[in-house]
């Protein structure tokens, strides 16, 4: 797919993230890459043939100080050539970059690799912790 097809996704895939995050977004670059480089895979402890789908790389919002300014922006890097190849069809493409998006936006607003994780598979697969729903005996939920 030509890099403008693919960015035309990565627009429908960033209209899909509610209001409310994409206008917390500030001071931070989306960029599109044909692959990761070695060094970025190695900064990540990702070893070929495994690969990155996207890359953030910046501060995250719970690390900075009050004081911050005058700072280059924060970057989310999506690698196209490890989205197109997962992904089976036009669909699958736009959510294989939306999760990718949601993921990195997730490091940006300080999330840790486990709280996107369960995020991700509650958006996207709809699966609910059992417990969540469980009440105990006072009604309130456990």
């Amino acid at each position: 797919m030509k890099r403008d097809q693919f960015l035309a996704r990565v627009d429908e895939a960033m209209a899909s993230i509610p209001d409310e995050f994409r206008q917390a977004l500030t001071n931070i670059a989306i960029v599109v890459e044909d692959e990761p480089t070695p060094g970025q895979l190695a900064e990540v402890g990702v070893e070929p043939p495994d690969t990155l789908f996207g890359l953030y790389e910046g501060t995250p919002l719970t690390e900075r100080e009050w004081a911050r300014g005058n700072v280059l922006p924060d970057k989310i890097t999506l690698f196209q050539g490890p989205i197109e190849e997962s992904a089976d069809d036009e669909d699958d493409l736009v959510r294989a970059i939306g999760e990718t998006l949601i993921h990195e936006i997730g490091h940006y607003f300080g999330l840790s690799e486990d709280e996107i994780e369960d995020i991700e598979q509650r958006y996207w697969y709809g699966d609910e912790d059992e417990d969540e729903d469980e009440a105990d005996d006072d009604g309130e939920a456990t």
